[in-house]
């Protein structure tokens, strides 16, 4: 099957329907219900006790802290939260699974009703709506392979069994890849901001799920949806919908039918594969769970969570907008996480001129990084670095053209901006007359410019300028400079 073989004609018939299931592994230092060690990387079947391993007469004690964060992440993606909710036991077999069943929550959740507000591709806004947030434990981990013996033998984990989660269910208000991608962006964000889960998908602390059905536009009803699994990147969720959504079109346009199932998708190949039919709903047989009591999160509560938040990025992007004269796409940058935008605040209150200080950050230290292949923390300039040369500039005591000589020096020799600037110490060329012989005499080497100039090429003032600032090996003051040419042309 070519999908990419669709027409743009017959791409555009169809409307896609996607919503997201996400579960955020919670930063506890515990698990949800046992004093285990909420920790990844540990020696396999370490952190487990009678609780998670689901033993006869091991009884559950609730995490307070997984509350805490489950109610701070509640509220920062908008939503409702219950003062009170119920625990169930959501009953399946899998080896993963010791007790038979998962402690999650169904009819009851701790919070509904949310929303995250993502950018679209004709640069509105729009509002997609969170149904639920919902607390639950993770179960343990199938290793299928990495073993001699793989090929017949699975081996288990349990040490993930009782992981405190949230999952996170979006409504199906989703239209596109980008806007899922969007979406998932925006809520890594927020729970990055309360620090209620490092969201590292490679160790597995923030998982998603997305269902998508195809249906032609204005249809009144949703297609048959189909679930895709194991995708373990945004990037790879925004490639994995916009193959399934070509695969349910070229099915339906064939005269097939779009079968209910879970498909897994493989990175390597860019596809998806049926996994397991869904034709009937797996009936888990919830129940209320009869070891935990009603979880009663009080109005008391919920606004001392509120007096814990922080600040959440977009609150902080348009702060920063107005504050510092940002534009929205520096802002984004600079609030993209917590910490980076913390010393970016830092530095910038101390500064002459806090946009200078952004503009630096991003431009002339965040270019070098980039192309070296560096991160942020690598970089031998620091913060006060970057203050320090966004006053100098801001002070005219170096030009821009000096200054990118120093930060090239910075990083050959890996030392900070300060250091290099004392032992260097450029300075710019003030003296009025010294910077006037040097204009006439660029002016005298170069009559048919000054004519073109005088004739009404006014940009010609820009040639005068760059071949003075060469005479002047850089020191000439910028500012200084264009007005004494601009005179000295006039005259």
């Amino acid at each position: 099957m070519s999908a990419a073989a669709l027409s743009p004609e017959v791409l555009a018939k169809y409307e896609p329907v996607i919503g997201l299931e996400v579960h955020v592994q919670l930063l506890t230092a515990s698990k949800a219900f046992c004093g285990c060690a909420n920790h990844f990387g540990s020696e396999p079947n370490t952190n487990v006790c009678p609780v998670c391993l689901g033993l006869p007469g091991a009884l559950p004690v609730l995490n307070a802290k997984a509350v805490e964060f489950a109610t701070l992440a509640s509220l920062a993606l908008h939503c409702e939260v219950r003062e009170r909710s119920i625990f169930a036991r959501k009953n399946y077999f899998y080896p993963d699974l010791p007790k038979g069943y998962q402690i999650s929550q169904f009819d009851k959740p701790i919070a509904e009703n949310g929303w995250i507000d993502v950018p679209t591709a004709n640069g509105t806004i729009k509002r997609i709506g969170i149904t639920r947030l919902h607390m639950e434990e993770d179960a343990g981990k199938s290793l299928h392979d990495g073993f001699s013996d793989s090929a017949t033998r699975t081996y288990l984990d349990l040490n993930r069994c009782g992981t405190p989660l949230a999952e996170i269910v979006s409504e199906p208000d989703i239209r596109t890849p980008d806007e899922a991608f969007e979406y998932l962006t925006r809520m890594k964000e927020i729970l990055l901001y309360t620090a209620v889960s490092d969201c590292n998908m490679e160790e597995g602390s923030l998982r998603c799920d997305a269902n998508v059905s195809v249906r032609v536009k204005g249809a009144p009803v949703f297609g048959t949806k189909v679930e895709v699994k194991n995708v373990n990147s945004f990037r790879f969720v925004r490639l994995a919908l916009e193959y399934e959504i070509e695969r349910q079109i070229e099915v339906i346009e064939s005269g097939g039918r779009v079968t209910q199932e879970s498909r897994l998708w493989n990175a390597g190949e860019g596809r998806t594969y049926s996994m397991r039919s869904k034709e009937q709903a797996h009936d888990y047989r919830y129940f209320p769970e009869p070891d935990l009591p009603p979880l009663l999160v009080s109005a008391e509560f919920q606004e001392e969570m509120r007096k814990k938040m922080p600040e959440l990025p977009e609150a902080r992007r348009a702060r920063m907008i107005a504050e510092y004269e940002l534009n929205p796409k520096d802002a984004a940058t600079l609030t993209a996480s917590r910490e980076f935008a913390d010393r970016f605040e830092a530095a910038a209150r101390t500064a002459k001129s806090p946009r200078r200080v952004a503009n630096l950050l991003l431009s002339e230290v965040g270019g070098r990084l980039k192309a070296l292949d560096l991160e942020q923390e690598q970089s031998p300039v620091s913060m006060a670095g970057i203050v320090q040369a966004a006053d100098l500039l801001e002070e005219d005591k170096i030009s821009s053209k000096q200054l990118k000589q120093l930060l090239d020096v910075s990083f050959e020799k890996g030392e900070d901006f300060g250091a290099v600037y004392e032992r260097e110490k450029p300075q710019q060329l003030t003296d009025v007359s010294a910077i006037e012989k040097m204009i006439d005499e660029v002016i005298a080497a170069n009559p048919k410019q000054v004519e073109q100039y005088r004739a009404g090429k006014k940009t010609m003032a820009g040639f005068f300028v760059g071949q003075v600032m060469r005479a002047s090996k850089g020191q000439a003051n910028p500012a200084l400079l264009n007005e004494l040419v601009a005179k000295k042309l006039e005259g």
